[in-house]
């Protein structure tokens, strides 16, 4: 039976992909292209910042404080940091669209979104994308913890069973697969947006 919800990530689903904007930022800053995916991927302090920032524990202006010493880049880079990492993701108006379209034709749709500080999202258009939404820093839960996948079904009024989960990272996929949702491991819109169209039963596509 088709799927009556969809959630989805933000960063990496309705923008292009994150760890090219990261790459941009090494770059531009004289550090190894992989510095900072590799920081918050196999990297003990790296990703306790990154943590900590994604619930909350640190304001923005202490995290930028704390990654730039951490990348060893000099006291006076810290300022405006988390912009410049991200100053390379453009938003994917096809995957936008998409859950526009599924929302006006019925399906409940919701964003689970770990979150990098404040003041990050334009909370104006939410309305119009989504039926609820979860952004980890408001919510002191993150990503994969199944609890932000359940309050996320919570918001949009639905069972696990009934909704379908789209993220970027196949690691934040099973704690929703787990508790009964379909996933989607995101990499391109057309592909997404077809596996989209079948799981829901909804024409998505331009």
């Amino acid at each position: 039976m088709a799927r009556s919800g969809l959630l989805v990530d933000f960063g990496g689903v309705l923008t292009t992909n994150i760890f090219e904007s990261f790459q941009a930022f090494c770059e531009a800053e004289g550090l190894v292209p992989d510095r900072v995916r590799n920081a918050f991927r196999s990297d003990d302090e790296g990703r306790q910042l990154l943590f900590d920032l994604e619930l909350g524990k640190l304001d923005d202006a202490e995290f930028e404080r704390r990654f730039a010493g951490h990348l060893g880049l000099a006291p006076e880079r810290a300022d405006g940091l988390i912009d410049r990492m991200f100053g390379g993701m453009r938003p994917d108006r096809d995957m936008e669209m998409a859950v526009v379209m599924a929302k006006r034709q019925g399906i409940r749709t919701g964003l689970i979104s770990n979150s990098w500080g404040s003041g990050r999202y334009e909370l104006d258009r939410f309305p119009d994308l989504f039926d609820g939404w979860v952004i980890s820093g408001q919510e002191g839960i993150r990503k994969p913890d199944p609890a932000i996948y359940a309050l996320g079904a919570e918001r949009i009024g639905l069972p696990p069973e009934e909704i379908v989960f789209v993220d970027d990272l196949r690691g934040t996929l099973k704690p929703a697969r787990e508790m009964g949702m379909a996933t989607v491991h995101h990499v391109r819109a057309q592909e997404t947006i077809a596996q989209l169209e079948e799981l829901l039963d909804v024409k998505l596509g331009r």
